[in-house]
C-alpha cells in the first residue's frame, strides 16, 4: 500500500484525528504541536493572571494613588511604543518557536526578581514601574511572534478556529489566575503570586520544546530592517478594512478596556471591597470572556464576523458606563461577565480578521502594528484615566471613556462601512 508524505509546510497532526462526532469547536486541537501550546498557555497565562492582580494591589497598596496605577502601564508602553514595529521585522526575519523560548525565558526571570523583592521586604515603586518597562520591551516581541507562530501550528484552514481557542485559553487563565491570585493575596501576600507566576513559565518553554516542527518559515527580503518595518505601515495603509481594524484596536484598546487599570481603586472606593472581591470581579471578567470565545470558535465560521464586531463595539461602551456609577458587588460582577464578553469578542474577532486577510510574508509586522494598539498605546490611555480618576472622580473618568470608545467606533464603521460585512 502506497503512503504519502505531508507538504513540507504542513503543521503537524495528531494521532488520531478528529472523527464526524468531534464537536467542530475544537478542530484546532488535532494538532499535536497545538496542544502542546494551548497545555503551556493555559497554565503560564494563569500565572500571569496571578500577577496582574498581585501587581496592581501591590502598588496600590503602598500609593494609595490611581495615577500610579496608570504609570505602571505606562511605563510598559515606552519601550512597546519604540520596539513593536521592529519587532515585526525581527518575527518575520527568525524561526518563531526560538523567539518565544527567549521571551518566556526572560519573563520567567522577572516575575522571580519581583518576588524576590517583596519577600525580602525591599521592593520600591520604582522597581516595579521598571520591571514593568523591560516587560513591555519584551511583550513587544512575544505578542506578534506567538500570534504569528499559530497558523505554523495549524495551518490557515484551522487558523480562525485556533484563534478562538487560544482567546478562551488565555481567559480561561483569566478566571483560574485571580481566584487563585485573589486568595493567595489575601492569606500569603503578593510575592507568592509572582513567586508562582514565575513557575508557571517552565510549562510554556516546556510544550515549546516539545513540539515537532517540521518547517518554520523564515522571510528572506533584499530589504533593510527600515524599509521592511516601513512596508509593513504601507501594507496597512493601501488595505481599508486592515485598516479600520487597526483603527479600531487603537481607540479601543486606548480607551474601552482603560477602566482595568484602576479596577483596584474601584474595588476599593466604589464597592467597599478587598482583595478577594477583587480576584472575583477579574475571574467574572474572565468567564464572560470566555463564555464569548467558547460561541466564538462555535459558530464562527457562520460568516457573521463583521456584524459581531459592530455589535459588540456599539454596546460594550454602555454596559462600562452603567458599570462605573455601580456601588453594589453582586451587580458590579454581572456587568463584569458581560463586559468580559464585549471585549473579547471584539479582540478575537479583530485578531482573526487580520490573520485571514493577510499574506504570509507580512504576518509577522502586520501582527506587531496590532500589539502596538494594545502594548504600546494602550498605557497612554491607562494613565489618563488614573489621572482623570484623581481629578474628576473614577465613575466620569469611566464614563469618559466609554463616550470616547463609542464615538470612535461609530466613525470608523461610518468611514469603513465595508467593515460590517467582513465574513
Amino acid at each position: 500500500m502506497s503512503t504519502v508524505s505531508p507538504a513540507p509546510n504542513a503543521p503537524s497532526v495528531a494521532l488520531g484525528a478528529p472523527t464526524g462526532r468531534q464537536l467542530k469547536t475544537f478542530r484546532a486541537l488535532r494538532h499535536r504541536n497545538f496542544q502542546l501550546f494551548i497545555g503551556g498557555q493555559l497554565v503560564s497565562m494563569a500565572g500571569t493572571w496571578m500577577q496582574i492582580i498581585a501587581q496592581g494591589w501591590l502598588v496600590y497598596s503602598i500609593t494609595k494613588s490611581e495615577v500610579m496605577l496608570g504609570v505602571v502601564g505606562f511605563a510598559a508602553a515606552i519601550p512597546a511604543f519604540l520596539i513593536s514595529p521592529w519587532a515585526g521585522v525581527v518575527v518575520d526575519r527568525v524561526p518563531k518557536r526560538t523567539l518565544l523560548i527567549v521571551t518566556q525565558t526572560i519573563s520567567m526571570i522577572l516575575a522571580f526578581v519581583l518576588s524576590a523583592l517583596v519577600f525580602t521586604g525591599m521592593v520600591q515603586v520604582w522597581q516595579v514601574v521598571l520591571l514593568a518597562a523591560v516587560s513591555g520591551a519584551v511583550n513587544a516581541f512575544d505578542g506578534p511572534g506567538r500570534q504569528a507562530f499559530v497558523v505554523e501550528m495549524v495551518g490557515r484552514e484551522d487558523l480562525p478556529n485556533a484563534i478562538a481557542l487560544n482567546s478562551m485559553t488565555f481567559n480561561a487563565a483569566r478566571v483560574i489566575g485571580p481566584a487563585f491570585g485573589g486568595l493567595l493575596l489575601a492569606t500569603v501576600g503578593a510575592a507568592w503570586c509572582f513567586f508562582f507566576n514565575g513557575l508557571s513559565f517552565l510549562a510554556v518553554i516546556f510544550s515549546l520544546f516539545m513540539m515537532r516542527i517540521v518547517h518554520q518559515h523564515v522571510l528572506r527580503e533584499n530589504k533593510s530592517p527600515w524599509q521592511q518595518m516601513k512596508s509593513g505601515f504601507t501594507y496597512i495603509a493601501h488595505q481599508p478594512d486592515l485598516r479600520a481594524l487597526i483603527l479600531l484596536a487603537l481607540f479601543f484598546s486606548s480607551f474601552g478596556i482603560s477602566f482595568m487599570t484602576v479596577m483596584p481603586a474601584y474595588v476599593d472606593r466604589m464597592l467597599h471591597v478587598g482583595a478577594t472581591a477583587f480576584g472575583m470581579l477579574t475571574a467574572a471578567l474572565g468567564v464572560g470572556a470566555v463564555t464569548s470565545a467558547f460561541l466564538i470558535a462555535t459558530y464562527g465560521d457562520a460568516g457573521h464576523r463583521g456584524r459581531w464586531l459592530f455589535t459588540a463595539a456599539m454596546s460594550f461602551p454602555f454596559v462600562l458606563t452603567i458599570f462605573a456609577f455601580t456601588q453594589s458587588l453582586p451587580v458590579a460582577l454581572v456587568l463584569a461577565f458581560f463586559l468580559g464578553m464585549g471585549f473579547m469578542v471584539q479582540f478575537t474577532l479583530i485578531n482573526t480578521l487580520l490573520q485571514t486577510h493577510v499574506v504570509d510574508n507580512m504576518r509577522g509586522r502586520v501582527m506587531s502594528i496590532y500589539s502596538l494598539t494594545f502594548f504600546g498605546f494602550a498605557p497612554f490611555g491607562n494613565l489618563a484615566v488614573g489621572a482623570l480618576s484623581e481629578s474628576i472622580g473614577l465613575s466620569a473618568a469611566l464614563t469618559l471613556s466609554a463616550v470616547i470608545s463609542l464615538a470612535s467606533a461609530c466613525v470608523i464603521f461610518w468611514w469603513t462601512p465595508e467593515l460590517r460585512r467582513m465574513p
